[in-house]
């Protein structure tokens, strides 16, 4: 077996929370959650889902994500609408308060991001991003 410290999702976690710290900052002065931003992320990449698809998008189970849109919605972040072909889906999308946080913070986060890269490296950035992606491929 392993040492604890070489653990592959040890590993991973650790580097999450080393990049987060670039980001967490600047989502806790607007009051938005980490899970909350990949939501708003998400409908901001692919407009209007339904919460199946969210949940694919953003990787939260669909119990914590109820949650979660029931906070955004009381933020006033997100709306909700019955599909019109189907009666039974429930389609979530942003609003425009969404889109406004958006728009006010992107400056902030693509800053973070540069000074993410300078320190780490664009070459390795991409490097790390082409092998996460075929980790994420893997299958048992």
């Amino acid at each position: 077996m392993r040492k604890f410290n070489d653990s592959l999702p040890l590993q991973l976690l650790k580097a999450r929370e080393a990049s987060m710290q670039f980001f967490r900052p600047l989502l806790q002065e607007n009051s938005i959650t980490e899970q909350q931003w990949r939501v708003l992320r998400a409908l901001k990449a692919y407009g209007e889902l339904e919460s199946k698809q969210l949940a694919e998008h953003c990787c939260i189970l669909s119990p914590s994500l109820t949650g979660i849109i029931k906070r955004l919605e009381q933020q006033g972040y997100i709306k909700r609408r019955k599909s019109e072909e189907d009666q039974r889906r429930t389609l979530i999308s942003l609003t425009e308060q969404a889109l406004d946080l958006f728009e006010r913070i992107s400056p902030d986060v693509d800053a973070r991001y540069k000074a993410f890269t300078d320190q780490f490296g664009e070459e390795k950035l991409l490097q790390l991003a082409e092998l996460l992606h075929d980790l994420t491929e893997l299958k048992p």
